[in-house]
């Protein structure tokens, strides 16, 4: 009897699921604009953003130019976002902000595309082109809204952008170091610090610019032994100057020493 009810219920269950879909495909296919307007703005306000999404993408082109057109590019771009389509939802936030520069949505939908480039942007180890595109569309937003009261929440997150690009820029000079290709670790060690000078990894390049050019150095041929071992003594001027209780004073002490010897036998 207890299996009966169980199929029954699933039978109950699986006819509405049916006849719901049915239904909504049957809306799909209505000619009846403004009846899709009023159901897709249902569905959005019950939380169902992929079904509404679908409908207000129809009506797109049919509002285009009227006051519900308006309001249909604003909810479409809501439910790429909710949906977690964030590149997406971006593209449609800007469009929007460009599209309707008078509206009362214009200021949060410049905000919410760069919002949705940061939520997109990866992790430091990946490629940082949607975060630079963030950090860009933050600053758009900051140019046209100086008075906004979201302007510190703009900063603080150009700031976390920013130390992605770091820690990335930071990875990739250091992985030259790892696999000991020391001239292009002084070379990338060097544009990092360049492009990024307040970098919280600043003391850790200036170090392993030290190091690199010094390995870099005792792997060269006689005759350019010297020249690098020049730089290296440089480098260590800087780096003593800038940080003279640095965690790293011991080993380019020894460094120094060694440094300074092998010159006293090349002058």
């Amino acid at each position: 009897m207890r299996k009966i009810s169980g199929y029954l219920l699933v039978l109950v269950i699986a006819t509405s699921l049916l006849g719901t879909s049915c239904k909504y495909q049957k809306l799909l296919k209505s000619s009846d604009s403004d009846l899709k307007f009023d159901k897709a703005k249902q569905y959005y306000e019950d939380g169902d953003y992929a079904k509404a999404m679908t409908i207000f993408e129809q009506l797109i082109p049919i509002f285009r130019g009227t006051d519900k057109g308006e309001e249909v590019s604003y909810l479409f771009a809501y439910c790429n976002y909710y949906v977690k389509d964030y590149i997406l939802a971006g593209h449609y936030f800007r469009r929007f902000a460009g599209s309707f520069p008078n509206s009362e949505h214009a200021e949060e939908s410049s905000f919410m595309s760069a919002y949705c480039y940061y939520l997109d942007a990866p992790k430091p180890s990946l490629d940082q082109e949607t975060t630079r595109k963030a950090i860009q569309e933050f600053q758009l937003y900051i140019s046209r809204y100086p008075k906004s009261e979201r302007i510190q929440e703009c900063n603080d997150l150009v700031d976390e952008l920013r130390r992605r690009l770091e820690k990335k820029s930071y990875d990739n000079a250091m992985l030259y170091y790892r696999v000991e290709q020391y001239k292009a670790a002084v070379v990338s060690l060097k544009s990092s610090l360049k492009e990024f000078p307040d970098t919280d990894y600043r003391e850790d390049i200036l170090y392993y610019i030290i190091k690199s050019n010094y390995k870099y150095a005792l792997m060269s041929i006689y005759g350019k032994t010297k020249e690098r071992l020049e730089d290296t003594l440089r480098d260590y001027k800087v780096f003593i100057k800038t940080y003279p209780n640095s965690k790293y004073n011991k080993d380019v002490a020894k460094i120094y020493v060694d440094v300074t010897d092998k010159l006293k036998y090349m002058n």
